[in-house]
């Protein structure tokens, strides 16, 4: 099978990425971004980012997640603690984030380490979610193989019953995670591929060194 797509391009042609109207902290950028992309209305989970790991295997693995909140200490997701992604950032805490935006011809790259979030700020979001997703952080050993669908099902359906009328408990193994960036990239397409590139490094005494790399 084959197919060649040297034929797929764009232009990109919609905004511009300057030194001198950018803020000295890159998360002010990263909310002005954030905001311009959720209110464009052109992307259905502006929160979506790919996280990298390193697996315990040695090899980088990427998959999406959902951001759920940034400060200006990092970018906040939860998942399963003894996941693969969970195990690959025990043992190796440096990952990578990056964000999409076509509709804005946008992405952003972070770099950082990522420490687990205190057990009440776990235990705040798990109150929040639905009942559904309270029961399948419950139900599935994220990760791990499994026979069969019907595993899943039987077992959703056993904790249906046990919860019918009480609280469903944050299991131990399931909470926060964040990521407290090192470097922050903005990639704003440009045409004939010229495009803007600005990193922020953050230095020695907390500031953020700003740099354009070419594209």
């Amino acid at each position: 099978m084959e197919k060649d797509l040297g034929n797929y391009r764009k232009s990109y042609e919609k905004s511009e990425l300057f030194e001198g109207s950018i803020p000295e902290n890159p998360l002010e950028l990263f909310q002005k971004w954030f905001y311009e992309v959720e209110n464009s209305g052109g992307v259905d989970e502006a929160n979506a980012m790919t996280i990298s790991t390193i697996g315990t295997d040695g090899f980088p693995k990427n998959r999406v997640v959902l951001l759920k909140k940034y400060t200006y200490e990092g970018f906040i997701f939860y998942t399963n603690y003894e996941s693969e992604k969970g195990k690959a950032i025990r043992e190796n805490p440096n990952v990578c984030l990056s964000f999409f935006w076509p509709n804005m011809e946008r992405q952003v790259i972070i770099k950082g380490k990522a420490e687990k979030i205190a057990e009440n700020l776990s235990d705040g979001y798990f109150e929040s979610r639905p009942l559904g997703s309270k029961l399948g952080a419950l139900v599935s050993n994220q990760s791990e193989v499994i026979p069969s669908r019907k595993v899943l099902e039987d077992k959703l359906k056993e904790l249906e019953a046990q919860y019918e009328s009480g609280e469903v408990p944050r299991p131990e193994h399931w909470g926060g995670y964040i990521v407290k960036p090192e470097s922050i990239e903005f990639w704003q397409g440009r045409p004939n591929r010229l495009h803007d590139r600005i990193r922020y490094c953050l230095q020695s005494d907390y500031n953020w060194l700003i740099e354009r790399l070419a594209p």
